[in-house]
């Protein structure tokens, strides 16, 4: 795979208000993002699309009056796909502020914001810890966070969202050295008020009262600025933003509560090994470059050395915005089914305010070369947090942002990043030396700015490549000569060129939200025309460009950095700022000579083939089934039941295909879970190679261990979409392990299970979820089940028992005929020759009938070297119904902001700080999530804290008006109308009701039409219902390491145990034990609480809610 997470500063301010309403920490990621609704392509024709969509199009807009279209001229110099019908208006401000219009007015679908990407993730399938070199480790769906499952609440034809981004060209880079962080925390700031709408969060107020959200991230070179909302508010919303811009208040007190914010920000960062990379890596930098610095802030750098300076922070910071929020500095996206006139109007109205210093915008271009130094070149042995094996190999090139119509480094990642035959990781999975690899440049503002691009390439080792690491750095090299000897080819630019051009040809439209932060930031880099396509497409073919750049790869100027376990207690050097351990090394000499001369090649290494997967047939299919808004019942029988629905809205060669292969044989013990585990990767593993070319050529494929069957997803291009299902089903039916493969994911999984537990909110789910669902097993008992020695035996056995007996339910969506969707169900009954379960499946766990009183359940982390900690509190609602259900979801929505106010903003008390509705396997209840660190505050006391907001929030409640509950009713109707952005979404909710098998496809309406019918009579006695003394209550510590912990049973506070084991004087692992949970005592804050100290024991006194579904 090509390039890598973008890392970055986020403040989490896009709480998102649909269903979970859980503030999160959005990707932004530059690779392949598609942009642009979906309409019918024009003509039907199997031919492949243009290169770049350079046809002439419309001028107006089409349908409605001539003065509509009249006001909706389009630059035409700006060139979109085909597939969009948004227009779009380039306009500079006097101010030098730039700005690019865009209507969605004449375009049907509309479309609201939505969490995460539509094919994350799904309910009932858990994906445990990979091991990428991200923090984001595909949680398991658990079947508990209904959030994460029907990700939005959108159906409908109202209004679609309005949406605004702001780019400014000034970041980390321009912290002053005695202030760093200083940028990241004026981020934070500007949204604290200003002088023409100075209440605090007054703006976060008002997004949530109307359906909105909001976020801000800083990278090195660029500050983003985004935010959401209904249309109707949309004009407002941008007069509110812009000030921002205009004249922020900043005010002294604020600025003193929001450093706490970005400490706890940066506490979160600490145990993240890729931050962790990153860090080290910058340090390595030459002295005084911008790439050394310390980006992130924290209380240290923005508080207390500047008091101890005598550093008017306040003073700097407001110095600060004067010299780099100027309009100049600005680029402007904003999108609303508005004319582009009224637009216009709109931002020369706003915006004008914006100030414009008359100063140079900040440029760095003139410091090239910040790693050309001699310790770069050396070996890196690093611990890391996680128990990893990783391998990443680093060139620092000069600047390849020039290069865009060329795009040399895509190019070169794409080849060594392949996973087909002939590829690196073909050879070393062959060996059982690594498990994945990424190359390449993820385009962030760390791996590409004005003063160079890195080139990496991250490699997952096993056990026995970690041991042989430097053969593995050998082959890489050998790889790299390959390529320079052999030149750039052309044939192989035009496939991926031709890739490209397809994918932005028919590209799916993305949520406004994301789709304007990504061309905002695309102004800064781009010119006029390509704005919306300049990372997107390759233009040209340049030998020249891609033959200097793979010059520059060559072993005498790469950085090696090696983590791993194994190096605990050999790394003295500690980073300053991370704590990351690590040694440094020359390269041995019998490595450094036999890479100084002529690397011989490797007869193993070659270039791809052709790739049969790239779709050439882009016909729409003729339906041949009636016209329904809603799946309908294809098959049903013993074996299998296949859900059906042809596209007849987006209007794309592209198809969903999703199967849920249920058996109850893989909850009955945590050994067959573990199984199941392994039989998915090892299957996985072995579909890498072949299946690698569908995967480049846009068609995607995942395997998912689901809690109660495998669930296979695929969606692409139709054309070759059901040769990657055959494909699929093929390796599926013929499974086989060797016994080396098998022991190298039984290793890795073994790992995966540990970097699972040792996360404070990934613990805090798994002890939450094993005390409500009956018999769930635990990642503890799973990571227990894997030391018991299994064997590829036991593998093969539970396969055979796996593959004897199943029932096979799918969905298929999207420009297939029902016939051909039926043959895709055929093709697993005649491969697999499974027989029918002796009876129904489960698909959802039995939950415990929480008892009427308090429990809490409060355990230490299991990361020694964290200090964070997680309070949830939930209250179990119980067995309730679909208006039930809009009922939470409203009370969430109301709950949101007033819980961020108090318990971030003036409490201070954790970075992350978030209500949350609960669907757990079809019970309902509502939590409240803060995540601290124990540095700072004790659990007990945090939890002290959301109960004296609860009380808080009960009196709000008691006081509010008719007016503000209809308000809030109408935005979450709003939300829930809203149409469907892409094919996908749609998909995603169908397959909710098709993996749970409630089959209530119009939920949304139903939902609509309970909430329209709700009064605030109904919301108070709903709430008041959980707050009163027969509430069932659970609370879940997961406690960190931090001098506000007392350790159980001693008046030694976890800090301390910490700080022997960093004198040395405790030798024991940093690693520590993970098999077993350590329960705590309450503090006296807690006493009326009744501990949980054995889960087992206290939910077997429990009764159980029935199997239930949530039907109406």
């Amino acid at each position: 795979m090509s390039s890598g997470p973008r890392i970055e500063m986020k403040w989490p301010k896009n709480t998102e208000i649909i269903t979970h309403l859980r503030t999160e920490m959005p990707q932004k990621n530059k690779a392949k993002t598609s942009c642009g609704t979906i309409h019918e392509p024009g003509p039907e024709s199997r031919e492949p699309p243009p290169q770049t969509p350079t046809e002439p199009r419309a001028v107006v807009a089409s349908g409605g009056p001539a003065e509509k279209a009249e006001e909706n001229l389009e630059d035409l110099q700006i060139i979109k796909s085909p597939s969009d019908p948004k227009k779009y208006r380039y306009i500079e401000l006097s101010n030098g502020l730039r700005a690019l219009l865009i209507s969605d007015l004449g375009q049907e679908a509309c479309v609201c914001k939505s969490e995460k990407s539509h094919d994350d993730r799904d309910d009932n399938e858990k994906e445990e810890d990979g091991e990428q070199d991200s923090d984001d480790d595909g949680d398991g769906n658990d079947s508990d966070e209904d959030g994460e499952v029907r990700k939005k609440m959108k159906k409908g034809t109202s209004e679609k969202q309005s949406a605004a981004a702001l780019c400014i060209c000034v970041g980390s880079f321009s912290d002053p050295e005695d202030l760093p962080g200083l940028a990241h925390f004026l981020e934070h700031m500007v949204f604290m008020g200003s002088e023409k709408y100075p209440a605090e969060n007054g703006f976060d107020a008002f997004l949530k009262k109307h359906g909105g959200s909001d976020n801000a991230s800083t990278d090195l070179e660029r500050t983003i600025f985004q935010f959401d909302v209904q249309r109707k508010y949309f004009k407002e919303a941008l007069d509110r933003w812009a000030q921002f811009f205009i004249c922020p208040l900043m005010i002294e007190d604020a600025i003193e509560r929001e450093v706490e914010a970005v400490d706890s920000e940066y506490q979160l960062a600490r145990p993240s090994d890729s931050h962790r990379k990153e860090m080290l890596f910058g340090s390595l930098a030459k002295p005084n470059h911008p790439m050394s610095k310390f980006c992130w802030g924290n209380a240290h750098t923005l508080k207390h050395e500047p008091k101890e300076r005598m550093i008017n922070t306040y003073e700097r910071l407001r110095q600060f915005w004067r010299r780099y929020y100027s309009a100049h500095y600005m680029t402007l996206t904003v999108q609303s089914r508005e004319t582009l006139d009224t637009l216009e109007e709109w931002v020369r109205e706003i915006f004008i305010k914006v100030p414009n210093n008359g100063q140079t915008r900040p440029d760095f271009s003139t410091l090239q070369e910040p790693f050309a130094t001699p310790d770069f070149t050396k070996l890196y042995r690093v611990v890391p947090v996680r128990k990893i094996h990783a391998l990443t190999i680093s060139w620092a090139l000069p600047p390849q942002g020039i290069h865009y119509r060329v795009k040399p480094l895509h190019y070169i990642s794409w080849l060594v990043g392949h996973e087909g035959a002939g590829s690196i990781l073909s050879v070393l999975r062959k060996k059982c030396w690594a498990l994945a690899l990424f190359g390449g440049n993820s385009e962030t503002g760390f791996d590409q700015n004005t003063t160079y691009s890195i080139f990496s390439v991250s490699i997952t080792l096993t056990d026995e490549g970690y041991q042989n690491f430097f053969q593995v750095v050998h082959l890489v090299f050998q790889y790299m000569k390959m390529l320079q000897k052999l030149k750039p080819q052309q044939r192989i630019y035009e496939e991926i060129q031709k890739i490209d051009a397809n994918e932005f040809h028919y590209q799916e439209q993305t949520d406004p939200i994301e789709f304007v932060e990504k061309i905002c930031e695309n102004m800064q880099l781009f010119p006029k025309e390509h704005f919306l396509c300049g990372d997107q497409l390759m233009f040209e073919y340049s030998p020249e460009v891609i033959s200097h750049a793979l010059a520059l790869l060559t072993p005498e100027r790469a950085n090696l950095l090696l983590l791993s376990p194994e190096h605990e207690g050999q790394c003295p050097v500690k980073e300053k700022w991370f704590g990351t351990q690590y040694s440094v090394e020359d390269i041995p000499l019998e490595w450094s000579e036999l890479w100084s001369g002529d690397v011989p090649l490797n007869p193993a290494l070659h270039l791809p083939a052709e790739n049969k997967f790239i779709a050439t047939d882009f016909t729409l299919k003729p339906s041949d089934c009636p016209d329904i808004e809603f799946p309908v019942k294809i098959v049903d029988n013993s074996r299998g039941r296949l859900w059906f629905k042809k596209d007849k809205k987006f209007k794309i060669p592209k198809a969903y295909i999703r199967f849920n292969l249920l058996t109850p044989l893989i909850q009955e013990s945590p050994e067959n879970l573990v199984l199941f585990d392994l039989f998915v990767n090892i299957l996985a593993h072995n579909l890498a190679e072949p299946a690698y070319d569908a995967d480049v050529a846009q068609l995607e494929y995942k395997l998912v261990p689901g809690d109660h069957g495998l669930v296979i997803r695929l969606k692409g291009f139709n054309h070759k979409l059901p040769l990657l299902l055959n494909l699929i089903v093929d390796y599926l039916a013929d499974f086989t392990s060797a016994a080396d493969v098998f022991s190298m994911f039984a290793e890795q999984l073994k790992k995966t299970y540990f970097n699972i537990l040792i996360k404070p909110e990934r613990l805090g789910k798994d002890i939450r979820l094993q005390i409500l669902e009956h018999s769930r097993w635990s990642v503890i008992q799973k990571y227990q089940a894997i030391n018991k020695n299994l064997t590829v035996e036991d593998l093969m056995q539970f396969v055979t028992k796996f593959k004897a007996e199943m029932f096979v339910e799918g969905l298929v969506q999207g420009n297939f005929t029902s016939d051909e969707s039926k043959e895709f169900l055929e093709f697993f009954v005649e491969r697999l020759q499974f027989q029918p379960l002796p009876s129904e499946p489960p698909v959802l766990f039995r939950v415990v009938d929480l008892p009427q009183k308090h429990h809490l359940c409060k355990v230490q982390s299991l990361n020694k070297g964290d200090a964070n900690s997680e309070v949830t509190i939930y209250y179990q609602s119980g067995i309730k119904s679909l208006r039930e259900h809009a009922l939470m979801e409203l009370l969430v929505m109301h709950m949101e902001e007033p819980c961020f106010d108090f318990l971030r903003t003036k409490e201070t008390l954790g970075y992350q700080v978030y209500p949350t509705c609960r669907n757990t396997s079809s019970i309902l209840g509502f939590s409240i999530t803060v995540e601290t660190q124990a540095t700072k505050f004790s659990t007990d006391f945090v939890e002290n804290k959301i109960e004296e907001f609860l009380v808080n929030f009960d009196e709000k409640m008691a006081d509010l008006s008719e007016e503000a509950f209809r308000v809030q009713a109408t935005a979450l109707i709003k939300l829930k109308e809203c149409e469907d952005t892409h094919l996908g979404e749609e998909v995603d909710r169908n397959w909710f009701e098709v993996v749970t098998q409630q089959y209530v496809f119009d939920r949304l309406s139903k939902e609509i039409s309970a909430l329209k019918q709700m009064t605030k009579a109904d919301l108070l006695s709903w709430y008041m219902e959980h707050r009163g003394a027969d509430s069932k209550k659970l609370s879940v510590h997961v406690v960190g390491f931090g001098q506000e912990e007392k350790v159980h049973g001693d008046n030694q506070t976890s800090f301390d145990l910490l700080q022997k084991s960093e004198d040395g004087t405790d030798k024991c692992s940093s690693y520590g034990e993970v098999s077993k949970l350590t329960f705590l005592p309450a503090s006296p804050a807690l006493a009326g609480a009744s501990m949980i100290t054995d889960i087992r024991a206290f939910t077997s006194t429990l009764t159980l809610h029935p199997y239930h579904k949530i039907l109406c």
